[in-house]
């Protein structure tokens, strides 16, 4: 994972941060060497302590928990497949939301109304896009 662009320190300056402290220099005292807070420092230790690596934790989410059902996943799916609707009418058809509907769709892969065969309901090959040019 990249560093912070913010951060004071990078993970070998955190780890200069620790050793100093375990040297014998107090937290706030290493904290005014290496221009952080006696806070930041601590919460480096800390890590240090348990072992984490001295990297920059991710952001992501660990759980979603107001994601979409699977159930209602298959059933918008299943809808837009058997009956070539768009988000709003397979809102009305599944009771799951318009927008969440359409970005079910785009995640599954299926193509667009306007790139599937009303009579099959196959996806129509389309030519590579490419962007035109004039030279």
């Amino acid at each position: 994972m990249s560093q912070h662009p913010n951060a004071r320190l990078t993970p070998r300056g955190r780890e200069t941060l620790v050793s100093r402290i375990e040297a014998g220099a107090g937290v706030a005292e290493a904290a005014r060497q290496m221009g952080v807070s006696r806070q930041t420092a601590s919460k480096w230790l800390a890590r240090a302590r348990r072992g984490e690596p001295m990297s920059d934790r991710t952001s992501r989410p660990r759980r979603l928990p107001r994601s979409t059902p699977a159930e209602a996943e298959a059933r918008v799916i299943g809808a837009r497949r058997s009956m070539l609707l768009a988000p709003l009418a397979l809102a009305a058809v599944t009771g799951v939301p318009a927008r969440t509907c359409a970005r079910i769709v785009a995640r599954s892969g299926l193509p667009r109304l306007a790139d599937v065969d009303r009579v099959t309901g196959e996806a129509r090959r389309r030519g590579p896009v490419t962007p035109v040019r004039y030279e």
